[in-house]
């Protein structure tokens, strides 16, 4: 019933089929290995996200529908419009690493292989640590050259 229906929708002009252009699936890619989300995004999620990019270009306003933190990432990149359904959704845009649970060895986000090559556990996947950089150094007054500590 349910194809009846789309089948319907889509000869009589209501909904429209249609597939992303290929610049926009390249720039859909590069993005999602900057970020390191380029091994978890399916090929449908990177078609959703390039015709989003395209509709965004065309000065419409897309908004995605996702619970998927990876879609969610590289659309947050981009600056197109998300929301979730059933969980917080993502705050910040996240860089992705593999690492090995074991012998704690970090791997590309993008690494295709799912095993450590030290001890063959399973790779799992953590955002990168963002470290605070420290300020310069205070410095010294005149009144802490007089008075030293």
């Amino acid at each position: 019933m349910i194809w009846v229906r789309f089948k319907a929708a889509t000869e009589n002009g209501k909904v429209l089929v249609k597939r992303p252009a290929e610049e926009a699936l390249k720039k859909i890619e590069e993005c999602a290995v900057q970020v390191g989300d380029s091994f978890f995004l399916s090929e449908t999620d990177k078609q959703v996200l390039a015709l989003a990019m395209e509709l965004k270009d065309s000065a419409a306003e897309p908004q995605i529908v996702t619970d998927d933190y990876s879609i969610q990432n590289v659309a947050k990149r981009l600056g197109i419009e998300f929301s979730s359904l059933a969980t917080l959704g993502i705050r910040r845009v996240l860089e992705w690493v593999r690492y090995c649970p074991a012998c704690h060895r970090e791997y590309a986000a993008n690494c295709p292989s799912t095993e450590c090559d030290v001890c063959g556990t399973e790779l799992k996947r953590k955002p990168r640590k963002h470290f605070k950089t420290q300020k310069p150094k205070r410095e010294q007054t005149e009144d802490s050259q007089r008075n030293p500590i």
